[in-house]
């Protein structure tokens, strides 16, 4: 029975591995926030896998993450990464820069997409920025061009917005109500929270807003770097690893790997499709 390790699981996660998230979602996944390492022994797994984490961390961080993983590993262990495609990207916004100054109606609205892939999650400054702006649009005449960038992740975003629009819809029209009690208890309960930070506000005055987007660039929602498939293998050989290879969501010489549906849906078809992916060995 191989040991398995799945890292910044978020909501895609298997009863066969070990989860870990820094922000635990179900009773089975461990909290810990994996800036401050990997929280196990030496050469404990077979396996570790982590998705689109590894652009969360500055450079310099991610080398020190990956030899945690290196760490973790035993001998002859593999590391299975998913990452955003930066040369897929860049083809994209290319291709799309080119056929926009021709003319081309339909590639100039794709391009109103691609350009906030290219950029926005480095330079955000609030969570979703500009992109969760574009998939919370009531109405979106390049769905399917980005739906076949993002994927399953990009779906979700646009449903829990139709959600939300329903919902307020729908008390809009039943008049406000009251809120239930179990609210105004947490409301209660955040107070000194509340009020530690408004004494916070007044101490910093117009250094506050400092203070609040060095938080956000630290809270994991921004891409601090980027890889392709040169800078991973590249970085992956630095720390220890050997034969970094590319390959296809549902490849890999994970043993059953497909059954797991952690970078595929039950049908197949790819969660991110922005990603690519790369296994290497220690």
């Amino acid at each position: 029975m191989k040991s398995l390790l799945n890292l910044g699981c978020g909501n895609r996660f298997h009863p066969s591995w070990v989860n870990v998230d820094f922000d635990a979602r179900d009773a089975s996944v461990l909290s810990h926030d994996l800036r401050r390492g990997v929280p196990f022994p030496d050469e404990q797994f077979d396996v570790v896998y982590h998705s689109h984490l590894l652009e969360h961390f500055p450079r310099p961080q991610a080398i020190t993450f990956l030899r945690e993983t290196y760490r973790v590993l035993k001998p002859g262990g593999m590391t299975r990464i998913a990452v955003p495609d930066l040369e897929r990207i860049a083809q994209v916004y290319l291709q799309s820069v080119e056929e926009a100054a021709r003319g081309d109606e339909q590639w100039r609205r794709r391009y109103e997409w691609i350009i906030l892939e290219v950029l926005d999650q480095t330079v955000r400054e609030r969570p979703g920025g500009e992109m969760g702006d574009y998939l919370r649009r009531t109405e979106m005449s390049e769905k399917g061009f980005v739906l076949e960038r993002l994927g399953r992740s990009a779906q979700e975003i646009i449903e829990a917005a139709e959600q939300v629009r329903s919902s307020n819809s729908g008390a809009t029209a039943q008049g406000a109500r009251p809120q239930p009690l179990t609210q105004r208890l947490q409301r209660l309960k955040r107070a000194p929270a509340f009020i530690r930070e408004s004494l916070v506000r007044a101490l910093l005055g117009a250094e506050y807003e400092s203070l609040q987007l060095g938080r956000f660039r630290r809270s994991g929602d921004p891409h601090l770097w980027m890889y392709d498939r040169y800078s991973l293998a590249q970085i992956l050989r630095d720390v220890g690893f050997h034969d970094p290879r590319p390959l296809g969501a549902a490849e890999s010489e994970i043993p059953g790997w497909a059954d797991y549906h952690l970078d595929t849906e039950p049908d197949g078809t790819i969660y991110k499709p922005d990603s690519f992916y790369m296994e290497a060995r220690k």
